[in-house]
């Protein structure tokens, strides 16, 4: 499988674990405080084959995505579950870690930044299915990263992510029923 963009990862390792996956090229932002001139080389390829942003499910990967997206806009994004990024020995959590089918699926699934679409989602429906301020939250948001495909997220990023990868309405009612069902049973 080849990738045309270029994959945005965080070190030697996970460009490793990549290119076992897939034919692709990659920039390594070697840490969470990306230099200028890692953003250069970004936005470089963004112009010229674009990025897909492809960092750990963890803290620091989520800061290096944000950071990324705020300094170029319009990125595709590849999300990897908690679970499948996780080594069998179960300590630290990476790209690194996760199998080469789990890679491809992630590289399969990628999500589009946009910047102009207005989602009909709101923040009441994000409370009202316990996304946000429940005991249960956190998982439930967790549960929804993996199968809308867009990650994990805080609360107050949320509703900015399912703005920026413009999911619909249908899919992420469908996506809170399911979450929902399963805690039934």
């Amino acid at each position: 499988m080849k990738i045309k963009e270029i994959i945005v990862v965080e070190g030697k390792d996970d460009t490793t674990a990549i290119k076992r996956a897939v034919d692709a090229d990659t920039i390594e932002t070697n840490g969470s405080s990306i230099g200028d001139e890692v953003i250069e080389q970004v936005k470089l390829a963004k112009k010229t084959r674009g990025v897909i942003i492809f960092t750990d499910p963890d803290f620091p990967g989520e800061k290096i995505r944000k950071t990324i997206s705020e300094k170029v806009p319009g990125c595709k994004h590849a999300f990897l579950p908690k679970a499948e990024a996780r080594p069998k020995n179960g300590k630290g959590i990476g790209v690194e870690h996760a199998s080469i089918e789990s890679i491809r699926t992630a590289l399969n699934s990628v999500k589009e930044e946009m910047e102009e679409f207005i989602s009909d989602i709101t923040l009441d429906d994000l409370l009202d299915a316990g996304l946000i301020g429940g005991t249960h939250a956190r998982e439930r948001r967790e549960k929804l990263g993996v199968l809308l495909k867009i990650g994990y997220t805080n609360g107050k990023q949320l509703h900015k992510r399912l703005q920026m990868f413009q999911i619909s309405r249908e899919d992420y009612i469908q996506a809170v029923t399911k979450i929902l069902q399963e805690e039934r049973n």
